[in-house]
């Protein structure tokens, strides 16, 4: 129980500092940091692959599907959401 506390307390942490440092990026710098979340989401799915092929048990493998659909569905609507906002910068 004292390791769940202490994780749940970290977890609760980095949200609120992840909400405060997001509020405060200017609308300039919002194209690159796109890419570059983009660039960690990818990372992401290759442990999420990783982990749902090992297939030491079926509660990994169920979670480690579930993280390779969570991780796809962020990578591809970065890139959607990045392509469209370099669109707006495209001469008509």
């Amino acid at each position: 129980m004292e390791l769940f506390v202490g994780a749940l307390t970290v977890f609760v942490l980095a949200v609120f500092v992840g909400f405060e440092v997001i509020t405060k990026v200017p609308p300039t710098l919002h194209t690159p940091l796109m890419s570059g979340s983009n660039a960690i989401s990818g990372i992401t799915l290759v442990g999420a692959l990783l982990s749902a092929g090992a297939q030491q048990s079926t509660l990994t493998t169920v979670l480690g599907f579930l993280a390779v659909v969570f991780a796809t569905v962020n990578v591809v609507g970065g890139f959607l959401v990045t392509h469209r906002m370099l669109g707006m910068f495209r001469r008509k």
